[in-house]
């Protein structure tokens, strides 16, 4: 596994926890952080990990976009900056392995952003969400991509354009996490659902995965042309006719 300065990373089994620990910065995503965040998950992608856990230690899950590496920049330098922002944000979905963010507290902005990218999301009763740029200079395009990829639009647009936050059981309601828990069950109700998410055999649930990020936006009949021909090829792959296989030999029996 990579170094790391900005990010915990702790395997268990077949399950890597990847924590944010900047907790004194709001886990900021930080251009060294989202850096080191996409080549964390890269690693991983090349590993036997079943699953993955976005973490992140402190009050704060994250605040977004760390001001610092905008203030004073070019337009070409801030561009390269939420390029960068795209290339971490594409890697989770990317990843064979299913993500699951664990989210403990605030998740603004770019960490919205995060939560909404991540496959699935289990909250504690006190996190809370916003796309806070609707009260301030600078508006939320791009945390609004993920976001609006969840919600309804009427949800999207009132929290990017408002900017006031939403709490965990709102934000369940709305379909941006899963599942809301008590704080004391965050973990263990984490790690329950990337348990139960990663059953099953290992290549098939990572060409799931990315043919549903595939076919999600297609119109109908292309995604369905796409999810065809990504099932037929699983079908007749080995560990699928392993299973039909038993199954017809029970059935005999």
């Amino acid at each position: 596994m990579t170094e790391t300065r900005h990010l915990l990373v702790d395997r268990q089994a077949s399950i890597v926890t990847v924590t944010l620990n900047r907790p004194e910065q709001r886990n900021a995503l930080s251009l060294p952080l989202m850096l080191e965040l996409t080549e964390v998950l890269q690693d991983i992608a090349g590993s036997d990990a079943r699953g993955v856990i976005l973490a992140a230690n402190g009050p704060v899950f994250s605040a977004g976009h760390h001001f610092a590496d905008m203030a004073g920049k070019s337009h070409d330098e801030v561009r390269a900056l939420f390029r960068i922002c795209t290339e971490m944000m594409d890697c989770v979905q990317a990843l064979p392995q299913p993500v699951v963010a664990r989210v403990q507290g605030l998740a603004t902005a770019a960490g919205c952003q995060l939560v909404a990218t991540c496959d699935l999301a289990v909250a504690g009763a006190s996190a809370g969400f916003a796309l806070p740029g609707g009260k301030g200079a600078l508006f939320c395009h791009t945390p609004l991509v993920a976001v609006a990829r969840n919600l309804g639009r009427k949800r999207a647009l009132e929290l990017a354009m408002t900017g006031d936050p939403i709490d965990a059981r709102t934000a369940a309601d709305w379909g941006l996490v899963n599942r809301v828990v008590p704080d004391d069950q965050l973990e263990a109700a984490t790690l329950d659902l990337i348990t139960r998410a990663t059953r099953g055999e290992a290549g098939s649930k990572g060409s799931g995965k990315q043919a549903y990020y595939q076919q999600i936006e297609l119109p109908q009949s292309a995604a369905y042309a796409r999810a065809g021909d990504v099932m037929a090829e699983n079908a007749v792959g080995a560990a699928a006719q392993d299973s039909f296989r038993a199954f017809l030999d029970k059935r005999k029996h």
